[in-house]
């Protein structure tokens, strides 16, 4: 009987334990914050995705599955309810013990109005110039662009906001986090410095993209954006738009016109038909990228490539 009873006791210690040291579970909405959220975690867990590669966080639904890993999680990242309207109501409802971190309010981002009419006169910001910092709602009725996570510098604000979040969630693991925070922010300092130099022999090229996804990007590395297709990319685009666009693209002098992955090309061929651009493809999620925060640094990486590709190519050196 005491024998049993040792045991029990030590088997409920075991227990308490290893709950005391089991380590946060976290969820993330999209694949860039997740890469970024990968990082922080590494060698501790792996955070959960959302949305999954191919759908839109404008207008996802949440699986049950979905439900279940936000109602047992302990830490939720999303950007905030300007971005993930699918998130607002099961965030609302989850248990109150679930920390919420919306990085629009809580990370004191870089944050940019949301540009109107889709067509634009180059007017070279760098991050510094941004509209406001962090807590979005005390702008404009909260018109702001929520592609946040294409600023570099952002993606610094994220990486140490969330390495805070975690280590005070989880303070046997925040020497890890604070370790992979350092690691990440150094290699970002390195890879903004190569994009920077690589984007600069085309800094002043316009170009056409499909929906105005790229602000952040373009203002850190002082592009020139023309316009964009759509103004909406849930909406397909009529035949005026088409027009505005065609004059836009001769006028500007547009040297590219991008669209994405998940779109049909065939509308920017009939754009382009008669006219001196070319084509290419931005990404503005890198869905499909394997997790981890190398794919962020990949999906940087490889809009820096597409842009420099098509606005390089021959005939494009009269932009200059």
């Amino acid at each position: 009987m005491e024998r049993a009873s040792r045991l029990l006791i030590l088997m409920l210690a075991l227990i308490a334990w290893g709950s005391a040291g089991a380590a946060p579970r976290v969820v993330t909405s999209i694949a860039p914050i997740h890469n970024l959220v990968h990082g922080v975690m590494e060698g501790v867990a792996e955070p959960v995705r959302l949305v999954p590669p191919g759908a839109s966080p404008h207008t996802y639904r949440l699986r049950p599955s979905d439900m279940r890993r936000l109602h047992e999680a302990d830490v939720a990242v999303w950007i905030g309810p300007e971005m993930e309207t699918f998130l607002v109501r099961p965030l609302a409802t989850a248990p109150e013990d679930l920390v919420r971190v919306s990085l629009m309010e809580d990370a004191d981002l870089i944050v940019h109005p949301r540009r109107e009419g889709g067509l634009w006169e180059h007017r070279p910001h760098a991050d510094g110039d941004a509209h406001g910092h962090g807590h979005p709602e005390e702008d404009h009725d909260r018109d702001v662009d929520t592609h946040v996570w294409l600023s570099p510098e952002n993606a610094v604000r994220i990486t140490r906001h969330v390495a805070g979040v975690l280590a005070q969630a989880d303070p046997q693991n925040a020497q890890r986090y604070r370790a992979n925070r350092d690691r990440i922010l150094a290699e970002l300092q390195a890879l903004d410095a190569q994009l920077a130099q690589r984007l600069a022999p085309v800094d002043d090229r316009p170009f056409i993209v499909f929906h105005d996804a790229y602000q952040y990007f373009e203002r850190h590395y002082g592009l020139s954006p023309a316009g964009s297709i759509t103004l909406d990319p849930s909406r397909s685009v009529g035949a005026r738009r088409i027009h505005e666009i065609r004059e836009r693209i001769r006028g500007a002098g547009a040297l590219c016109v991008f669209v994405e992955p998940q779109f049909e090309p065939d509308l920017v061929h009939t754009l382009v038909e008669g006219t001196d651009a070319r084509t290419g493809v931005l990404d503005p999620l890198g869905a499909a990228l394997p997790p981890g925060v190398e794919s962020y640094y990949r999906l940087l990486r490889d809009l820096a490539d597409h842009l420099v590709d098509c606005l390089s190519r021959d005939g494009a050196d009269g932009g200059r």
